[in-house]
């Protein structure tokens, strides 16, 4: 098989570890200012922390699947 048997869990682990990583960055450090008008100042927290919780999720399933 291409990349081997557990490329699935490699993709998976990958995708929800950006999407964890990457929204606790949006509330941590946001952008210094609006790039336009219609841009939010800040990343709405209710939102990103779900997305932050659903790609952790994600990263511990697939890092259990590799490991057992």
């Amino acid at each position: 098989m291409f990349l081997g048997e557990d490329l699935l869990a490699y993709l998976v682990l990958a995708l929800g570890g950006a999407l964890c990583v990457g929204n606790i960055l949006a509330i941590v450090k946001p952008p210094p200012q609006p790039k336009s008008e219609e841009d939010l100042p800040r990343a709405p927290i209710v939102r990103t922390v779900t997305m932050a919780v659903i790609g952790g999720i994600a990263a511990a399933w697939a890092l259990a699947s590799l490991v057992s």
